[in-house]
């Protein structure tokens, strides 16, 4: 056994231990469901309190909402926020509650729910809710069923959820749309789905068209050069984390300009639902490659069983990395005539100011200079693994994250012993501590 494997699984034992005395809390509650068996884990929601999974959203947090009475009351507020989809790239967006896409909302078919929205934009807004049926008055078509929502006011928003699915909420304004202003609203089934699955994940995918030294999205653009998940372009994506032997659904919404081919690497999927909800399962068939069209949601279930790192990312050539315009924060880069040396100048420089440990480009010919189409992806590669440490990074191989770009993360299935430290990590709120593992030869 190597000495950082070792080191992973004593870290695991001592993490291990000190969550015996956690708190009780129902967020620890729902954390400790993730940490079971796949059977213990179904077992226990529908023997207990029929509570279902919730769907996780990686960097995107929950909207809480508050009770009154039988409604389920949240606040949404529409705003400008900054945004960082890279770690030396921060963009002027707009989205809700200081989020974009904006926070999820998650409910169960059945609810009635109660959205108080207030608009701090600088213009009118309204909200729309992608694919529920809803009253007419309710569904956020400005002019047509409400006035819009001026700056500083607030409208109320009242329905009741009679379906179940995944959807998803977004200001109708196709501008608005594409500045950033979309969230789910995941509408959990009365009785658990069949069969059911142990984990439940999220993404939402956004273009974004914002020219070198400029920090607003164009929003009248046709061409992108940032893509992102949930708001963030690799390798700033969170991993998903997957029990070996486990089954897991993954959500996906796109509210763009362009359809997506969603690709998985190592499992077969199905797709179970859409914007409008579940499938029958007579429609089910195996694939590793779902298109996820403008406006439409997509569930996909699989079994997790095979343990690895698994891609899962567009699969559009220029959606598998960052801006090639505006890559370098300010400064262009020339990908027809660039050379090694002043590759390593530009991403040495850029190492500086981030800062982050600069790691040579994979190798190249030595007449690589003299082959007509070179370069192509041989200086493209931006390892900054100490940047985007988190716990579900850990015991990833060092500089993972070069050839992460753009509409890019990754399911990492694990057996129990490194899923369970990897849990634990994130319990103790602990740093990835990848120092043993980043100066290995």
């Amino acid at each position: 056994m190597s000495g950082t494997r070792r080191r992973f699984f004593q870290d695991a034992a001592i993490f291990g231990a000190g969550l015996m005395g956690m708190s009780k809390s129902l967020e620890a509650q729902a954390e400790k469901s993730m940490t079971m068996r796949p059977h213990e884990m179904n077992r226990g929601r529908s023997a207990s309190t029929g509570a279902l999974l919730p769907m996780v959203t990686p960097d995107v947090a929950d909207l809480p909402h508050e009770m009154d009475g039988g409604v389920k009351v949240f606040h949404l507020v529409a705003e400008p926020v900054k945004k960082k989809i890279a770690p030396f790239k921060t963009i002027d967006a707009w989205g809700y509650n200081g989020s974009s896409p904006g926070p999820t909302i998650q409910v169960q078919q059945g609810d009635r729910v109660r959205v108080i929205f207030e608009n701090r934009l600088p213009e009118s807004t309204s909200l729309h809710w992608h694919g529920l049926e809803i009253p007419i008055e309710q569904d956020g078509v400005p002019y047509i069923s409400q006035k819009p929502v001026a700056p500083g006011e607030k409208y109320v928003y009242e329905f009741t959820v009679r379906q179940e699915g995944t959807f998803f909420y977004h200001a109708h304004s196709a501008m608005q749309e594409m500045i950033g202003q979309i969230g789910f609203f995941v509408a959990h089934p009365q009785r658990e789905y069949q069969p059911r699955v142990d984990h439940d994940y999220g993404l939402i995918l956004q273009e974004w068209a914002v020219l070198p030294s400029n920090t607003v999205p164009n929003t009248a653009a046709m061409e992108f050069n940032w893509l992102t998940f949930n708001g963030v372009s690799a390798p700033m994506t969170t991993p998903l984390l997957a029990r070996l032997g486990s089954r897991v659904r993954l959500r996906i919404v796109n509210l763009g300009m362009d359809h997506h081919p969603i690709h998985l690497h190592g499992q077969q999927f199905v797709v179970t639902g859409t914007e409008g909800g579940r499938a029958p399962e007579s429609t089910w068939y195996p694939m590793n490659t779902v298109l996820v069209g403008v406006a439409q949601a997509r569930a996909v279930e699989f079994e997790a069983k095979y343990p690895g790192a698994w891609m899962i990312h567009c699969h559009l050539p220029h959606h598998m990395m960052n801006s090639m315009m505006d890559l370098l924060r300010d400064r262009q880069i020339e990908t027809a005539d660039q050379t090694d040396a002043k590759a390593m100048s530009q991403m040495e420089s850029l190492a500086k100011s981030v800062p982050f440990e600069h790691v040579h480009h994979a190798p190249i010919a030595e007449n690589a200079e003299s082959v007509p189409g070179f370069p192509q992806d041989a200086f493209m590669e931006m390892g900054i693994d100490e940047v985007v440490e988190k716990p579900e990074t850990y015991g990833l191989p060092k500089n993972w994250s070069a050839g992460m770009m753009g509409m890019m993360t990754m399911v990492r299935v694990l057996p129990d012993k490194e899923y369970d430290a990897i849990i634990a990590r994130k319990k103790m709120g602990s740093p990835s501590a990848q120092e043993e593992h980043r100066h290995e030869s």
